[in-house]
C-alpha cells in the first residue's frame, strides 16, 4: 500500500477517527495477508455430478441411495423432519440442531420408484429420488412441493473444500419467505442473497443485503402445501430466488427457482412439510425452544448511544416517570464502558452504577448492557489478560492471535466454537450482575472488524476450534455470534439460576432463538425503514426467532414527529418494544416530539402495557410450539393468495390483527381481512372476511382488530389478570388460551383453555378442564356482543 492509498483509506474511515483510521487500514492490511498465506489457491477445478443410480442400502428411517460418482443418504426422523446428504454427509455435527439428531422414524421405508429411481415414503411426506439424483418432496396426496436437481460439485484438482450448487423448482405459485433478516420482505423478490452475515456499515434500508443475519433456511409457500428447507452449511454462499408464472388455462406453467451456491461445506439439508404451524413446531423440535423472555422483557425499553452519565440516565428516567409513561428496561451503550473495554464501566461518569441499578429497580425499571466481542489487545486489560491466559483468542494459520480493529482501537476476538472458551466468556458476566444488570444485548458479533477495504470481518483464513473438527473463518464466520450467544446464555444460567437470562443479539444463524431474540440492526431512519422493520421481524419469526424488534424512530437521522409516532405505535404491538438511536441522532423520548405525539405516544404505551399478559402467552407458546408471536396474515390459510402477498399488515397470535400506517400524512387505509368476523378495537364495528376493508387510522391510533370469539388475557385497571373476550357471532363459537405468568423463574404455569358460547342470548365463559367446564378465575369483559 502506497501513501496515497493510506490516506483515501483513512479518510474512508473518517467517523472512527484519525488514530482509529490508521489502526483500520493496518488491521485490513494484515488480514489481507493473512487469507493470502492461509488459504491455498483453489487452481484447477474439476466439475462432478452424480451419476446414474449403482446400488441402495435400506436403513433406519430410510436408507442410502448410491450412484457413480456420489451417495445420498435420506432419513425421515420421528419428528416428520427429512433428512438428506450427499457424499456421506451426516446430520451431525451441526450448530443449528439442539442436541443429537431426532431418532429415525421406524415406519419410514425406501423402496423401488418407476424408471429406476427410488423413493422413501413416511407419513408427513414422500421422498422421490430419480436414477441420476433429482430429489422430489411431495405431501401424502402426490402434490410435488419441490424438486432440486442434481447437485454440481466444482473440486479443486490438488484437493481442498468443493464448491457446490444445487438448484431447485417449486409450484408456479409459490411465494418464497425467510433466508433470516432481509430488509426487502416478508415476501422475497426475485433476486440474488448473499449468505453471510454482515454489519453494512450504515443505516439499512429495503434492498440493502447482506445484513446481520443471514440463514439458509427457506419458507416457501404456496397452493400444494407449506414446506420449509434449510441447508445445513455455514459456509459463505448465494442463494437466487425466481418466482414462477402460471400459463393462464394454457397448461405451460413456469415454475419457481431457487438456486443455492455455497463456496464449502457439507451438501446437506432438512425440509419439513405441513401447515404453516405444524411446520415451526418441527423446527423448533430439531433446532430448539425459543427462550421464555422475563416478564419484564415483554415491557417498553429505552436505549440510547450516548447517554453519557448517570445523571442523564436518572433525568430521561424522571422524565417517563414525569409524564405517567411505562418504563421497563433503560440500555446503556459502550458509551457507559471505560474507553470502550468490555466488562468495564467509566467511573467517572457512572461511579455508582449498582446503586443506580437498584434505585431503577425499585421502580420496576431494569438495566441492560451492551457486550461486544472484541477485546482490547492491551496488557493490563484484565479480560485481555485472561484471555491470553486461557488461550482463549482467535489465531491465524501461522498461530499469532489475529487482530482486528473496533470500538476499543486494537482487539482480539475469542474463539467461541471452543467450549472452554464459551465457560471462560461466560463467567465474565459476574461482573456485569454484579454492577446490577439484569439483561445484556450482544452487538458488533458477524463479528465486526472495522477495515478500510475489504470486508469488515476476521481474515478468512482465521483458524478456530470447530468443536475441535478445527477450520478456519469461512465455515465459522456465519456461527461466531450463535456460539457467543451459547456462552452467555449459559454463563447467565449458571450464574443466577434462579432468573430467566434476557439476552438478544445482533447477529445470529439457525437455532439463535435457543438463546434469545435480537433486534433488527442498525435501520435507517425513514418510511422505508419503517416498512423495512416489519419485514425482518415477519421474516425472522418465520425462520424460527419469535422474540425481535427494531430501534423505533430508525438508527440514524431525525425523524419527523409522525414518522416517530407511527414507527412507536408498530412497535407498541412487536415482541421486543425498543426505542434506540445513534450517536449522531435526534433524541428518542416521547416528549421531545410535541404535546401532540406525547399523549398519542402515552396511549400506545398503555395499550401495550395492557396486552403485557396476552404477550408473555404468546412467549410460552412459542416455547411450547415455535409459533412465531408476528405472524403473516396467511399463517392460518396459506392458501389464500391475496394473504401471501400481503406484507403491510400481521397477526399478533392467533387473535389480534395489526394494520401500522407505513405511508405519510395516511389518515385512512386498506386492510385485508383473513376469513371470519373481525373487531375493529377501537370502534368494536364488525368486518366479514375476507375482503379488503377501508378503515380510519388517525394520528392517535393505528388499526387493530380482534378475531370474533377471542378470549384474550389482560391486563385489568387493577393489575390483575382480566379476559377480554370478543363475542362470536350467533351459532358459533370461540375461545382461546391463557398462560399467566408475570415472573422470571423457570416454573412454567399450567395453560388455561377457554371456550365463549352463546346460550340463547347470553355469551357464556368456561374453563375447559378434565371435570368438564367451570366459572373462569378472572373477570370477565365482553366486548362486540352489540354487533353479534
Amino acid at each position: 500500500m502506497n501513501g496515497r492509498d493510506l490516506v483515501r483509506s483513512v479518510k474512508a474511515v473518517g467517523s472512527v477517527g484519525a488514530a482509529q483510521g490508521v489502526r483500520t487500514v493496518r488491521a485490513a492490511w494484515r488480514r489481507r495477508r493473512a487469507d493470502a498465506t492461509g488459504l491455498p489457491s483453489r487452481g484447477a477445478e474439476r466439475a462432478r455430478v452424480p451419476g446414474p443410480v449403482q446400488e441402495v442400502e435400506p436403513g433406519p428411517g430410510g436408507g442410502v441411495v448410491r450412484f457413480g460418482r456420489s451417495e445420498l443418504r435420506v432419513l425421515v426422523a420421528v419428528n416428520g423432519a427429512v433428512f438428506w446428504g450427499w457424499d456421506g454427509a451426516e446430520p451431525e455435527p451441526s450448530y443449528a440442531l439442539a442436541g443429537r439428531c431426532p431418532e429415525p422414524d421406524p415406519r419410514a421405508v425406501l423402496e423401488p420408484d418407476k424408471d429406476g429411481g427410488w423413493r422413501v415414503v413416511a407419513e408427513r411426506a414422500t421422498v422421490v429420488v430419480s436414477r441420476h439424483g433429482a430429489v422430489e418432496v411431495r405431501t401424502p396426496g402426490g402434490v410435488t412441493l419441490r424438486r432440486d436437481l442434481p447437485p454440481r460439485w466444482w473440486e479443486p484438482v490438488g484437493g481442498g473444500p468443493a464448491r457446490w450448487a444445487q438448484r431447485s423448482e417449486v409450484a408456479a405459485d409459490a411465494r418464497f419467505f425467510g433466508l433470516g433478516g432481509r430488509a426487502s420482505g416478508p415476501r422475497l423478490p426475485d433476486g440474488t442473497y448473499r449468505l453471510w452475515n454482515t454489519d453494512p456499515g450504515h443505516a439499512f434500508a429495503p434492498g440493502d443485503d447482506p445484513l446481520y443475519i443471514t440463514m439458509p433456511v427457506q419458507l416457501v409457500v404456496a397452493d400444494g402445501g407449506t414446506h420449509l428447507v434449510f441447508h445445513d452449511s455455514s459456509w459463505d454462499g448465494t442463494v437466487t430466488l425466481r418466482e414462477g408464472e402460471e400459463g393462464a388455462g394454457s397448461g405451460h406453467d413456469r415454475a419457481g427457482t431457487s438456486e443455492l451456491r455455497m463456496d464449502g461445506g457439507p451438501l446437506r439439508c432438512w425440509v419439513m412439510v405441513g401447515s404453516p404451524a405444524r411446520v415451526l413446531l418441527t423446527w423448533a423440535s430439531l433446532t430448539g425452544a425459543p427462550a421464555l423472555p422475563p416478564a419484564w422483557a415483554l415491557g417498553h425499553h429505552h436505549a440510547r448511544w450516548g447517554f453519557g452519565s448517570e445523571q442523564e440516565v436518572r433525568r430521561i428516567v424522571a422524565g417517563y416517570l414525569e409524564h405517567g409513561l411505562p418504563l421497563d428496561a433503560v440500555h446503556l451503550d459502550i458509551d457507559h464502558f471505560d474507553a470502550h473495554q468490555v466488562f468495564t464501566v467509566d467511573p467517572d461518569r457512572f461511579p455508582k452504577l449498582p446503586v443506580l441499578a437498584e434505585e431503577l429497580r425499585r421502580d420496576g425499571i431494569r438495566l441492560v448492557s451492551i457486550v461486544d466481542p472484541a477485546v482490547k489487545a492491551l496488557p493490563g486489560n484484565a479480560v485481555y489478560d485472561d484471555g491470553v491466559a486461557e488461550d482463549a483468542f482467535v489465531r491465524d494459520a501461522s498461530g499469532q492471535v489475529v487482530q482486528g480493529v473496533a470500538w476499543p482501537g486494537e482487539a482480539v476476538f475469542p474463539d467461541f466454537t471452543h467450549a472452554r472458551v464459551r465457560e471462560w466468556w461466560g463467567r465474565l458476566y459476574e461482573e456485569r450482575l454484579a454492577q446490577g444488570f439484569s439483561g445484556f444485548w450482544h452487538d458488533m458479533n458477524e463479528p465486526t472488524s472495522f477495515n478500510a477495504f475489504g470486508e469488515t470481518t476476521l481474515p478468512r483464513s482465521a483458524r478456530h476450534s470447530l468443536e475441535g473438527r478445527g477450520g478456519d473463518h469461512r465455515e465459522a464466520h456465519n456461527v461466531y455470534a450463535l456460539c457467543m450467544a451459547r456462552a452467555g446464555f449459559e454463563g447467565l444460567r449458571n450464574l443466577s439460576p434462579q432468573e430467566r437470562p434476557f439476552l438478544f443479539s445482533r447477529s445470529g444463524w439457525a437455532g439463535m432463538q435457543r438463546y434469545g431474540g435480537t433486534w433488527s440492526g442498525d435501520v435507517a431512519t425513514g418510511w422505508p425503514g419503517l416498512r423495512a422493520s416489519l419485514s425482518l421481524v415477519l421474516g425472522l419469526g418465520l425462520c424460527g426467532v419469535p422474540y425481535s424488534g427494531p430501534d423505533i424512530g430508525g438508527f440514524d437521522g431525525d425523524p419527523s414527529p409522525e414518522l416517530y409516532l407511527r414507527w412507536f405505535q408498530l412497535g407498541a404491538y412487536l415482541p421486543l418494544f425498543r426505542t434506540h438511536a445513534s450517536l449522531r441522532a435526534g433524541r428518542r423520548e416521547p416528549w421531545e416530539f410535541g404535546p401532540e405525539v406525547l399523549e398519542h405516544a402515552r396511549v400506545a404505551l398503555v395499550e401495550r402495557r395492557r396486552l403485557l399478559p396476552y404477550f408473555m402467552t404468546l412467549a410460552h407458546l412459542a416455547r411450547r410450539t415455535g409459533a412465531p408471536y408476528v405472524r403473516p396474515l396467511w399463517w392460518a390459510a396459506p392458501e389464500e393468495r391475496a394473504l401471501r402477498d400481503c406484507g403491510d399488515a400481521f397477526l399478533l397470535g392467533d387473535s389480534l390483527l395489526v394494520a401500522p400506517v407505513l405511508d405519510p400524512g395516511a389518515d385512512r387505509r386498506a386492510v385485508q381481512l383473513p376469513r371470519g368476523r373481525w373487531y375493529d378495537t377501537a370502534t368494536e364495528q364488525a368486518y366479514e372476511g375476507p375482503a379488503q376493508v377501508l378503515v380510519d387510522a388517525p394520528l392517535s391510533r393505528i388499526p387493530v382488530f380482534a378475531r370474533a370469539g377471542a378470549v384474550l388475557p389482560v391486563r385489568g385497571e387493577d393489575g390483575g389478570l382480566e379476559l377480554e373476550v370478543w363475542a362470536p357471532a350467533r351459532g358459533r363459537t370461540g375461545g382461546g388460551l391463557v398462560v399467566p405468568d408475570g415472573g422470571e423463574g423457570w416454573d412454567e404455569p399450567e395453560l388455561e383453555r377457554y371456550t365463549a358460547r352463546w346460550m340463547s342470548s347470553r355469551l357464556v365463559v368456561e374453563r375447559e378442564g378434565e371435570d368438564g367446564g367451570g366459572t373462569p378465575p378472572h373477570p370477565v369483559r365482553v366486548r362486540g356482543a352489540g354487533e353479534s
